[in-house]
């Protein structure tokens, strides 16, 4: 039994550090349930977001949709662009449609009703909202339930077609309802309305979003990816608590990490790109990684041990971090939330690394994931602290000058002492 575990976490060691950057920022969300900031300079978010697409479908599996964010993107636009709608077999019969003696479908255009009353098994239904029945025979309806004790007739439709019972239709409604993929990559997200990125942080918040006419629950897999254009990764930023919600950011760069599984997948000239992009079908293969695996990683990260060197290593480096001096005041993006993501992202980094226990190396790894894309930059030399106790506007500008979060962080790295 020890020799089979061992066997299969030795193959799950190979299988993830042959993932390449993007795989592995999509399985640390994945892990710790959170969701990422992915960034690419402009000029090659569409291949990227097609690259993500292949990564959801063959490493884990899981439907992606992508959805392309711009200035006039409405509320409705976004939520509806999030939905995949669940195909289903046309031979039979199911919520909302019936079959005619002819064997073609009757569309059944009427909305699901919550007041709409379910009959018991010795009753017939006429199709109609409203059932013609005594109201003795409704109270016991409502007593009862479907399904409830005797060998009555089966329900059956005007057409004399025989129907489900009401609870199995409505197993069948749900089942054929649009659900929210398991991986959405929101494009250009940074130029959608300040009210649709709320929108999408109360989607991340709650995991459910309300439409006009139903509330959509997140899948149990979901992971959210902005995906944004930019100089830089330090550059690439979203609505302030937004940006902050993010677990970690990731900087793609397309001349040294290339597209790997878009290469040869399909002739991207040929591609047409529209406001919403649901993802083309593709043959189903097993994934690289299954839920099992994802699930067996998370169950790691939770026995992962950390010394209290390393930790006082880590609240060095985030204490350093908020009083440099190139970043704005009063914290500078370095807030409680991302301190938490920092400790989870270290003990998610472990397993990944075949170990139980938090080292150095992952510390300083994680900080450049998680500090990246929240780092505030002064903008302006007269309110770098130093100027309060006298300092040189021209200095300043001239030490702040190029100065980005990258540098910031690379700064404190070599600051802070690194425990033995």
């Amino acid at each position: 039994m020890a020799d089979a575990r061992d066997d299969y976490q030795r193959h799950l060691l190979q299988t993830i550090h042959s993932l390449s950057d993007l795989e592995l920022a999509a399985l640390l969300c994945l892990i710790a349930r959170e969701h990422c900031l992915i960034s690419t300079p402009p000029d090659s978010v569409d291949e990227l977001a097609d690259e993500l697409r292949l990564v959801a479908n063959k490493t884990f599996g899981l439907r992606p949709v992508i959805v392309h964010c711009h200035s006039h993107t409405t509320l409705d636009d976004f939520a509806t662009a999030l939905l995949i709608p669940t195909p289903h077999s046309s031979s039979s019969p199911i919520a909302g449609s019936s079959s005619n003696n002819n064997g073609q479908n009757n569309k059944d255009t009427r909305s699901i009703s919550p007041f709409r009353p379910r009959q018991n098994d010795q009753q017939h239904q006429s199709g109609s909202y409203f059932f013609q029945s005594s109201r003795a025979a409704s109270s016991s309806a409502g007593i009862r339930g479907v399904g409830g004790g005797g060998s009555g007739n089966i329900p059956m439709s005007s057409t004399g077609q025989s129907y489900s019972t009401a609870e199995t239709k409505h197993h069948q409604q749900q089942q054929t309802q649009p659900q929210i993929a398991n991986i959405i990559i929101a494009k250009h997200l940074d130029r959608a309305p300040k009210a649709v990125q709320i929108q999408a942080l109360e989607l991340l918040r709650t995991r459910r979003i309300f439409t006009r006419t139903s509330v959509q629950p997140a899948p149990k897999q979901f992971l959210f990816i902005a995906l944004v254009g930019a100089v830089n990764g330090g550059q690439a930023r979203v609505t302030k608590h937004l940006n902050d919600f993010f677990y970690i950011s990731h900087w793609h760069d397309p001349d040294e990490d290339g597209f790997p599984n878009l290469d040869g997948e399909y002739d991207g000239d040929n591609y047409n790109y529209y406001d919403v992009e649901p993802s083309p079908p593709l043959p189903p293969a097993p994934p690289v990684l299954k839920e099992t695996d994802i699930a067996h990683l998370s169950q790691q990260t939770a026995h992962v041990k950390c010394d209290i060197e390393v930790t006082r290593y880590q609240m060095n480096i985030t204490a350093f971090l908020r009083m440099h001096r190139a970043v704005v005041g009063g914290g500078g993006g370095i807030t409680p939330f991302a301190t938490k993501h920092f400790d989870q992202l270290i003990k998610s980094l472990a397993p990944l690394h075949g170990v139980d226990y938090v080292t150095p190396s992952l510390v300083a790894l994680a900080t450049k994931k998680i500090y990246m894309h929240r780092i505030e930059i002064v903008q302006d030399a007269t309110r770098e602290r130093s100027i309060q106790w006298g300092g040189e506007i021209g200095a300043i500008e001239a030490l702040l000058e190029g100065v980005g979060p990258e540098e910031v962080i690379n700064d404190v790295l070599g600051m802070v002492a690194v425990p033995s």
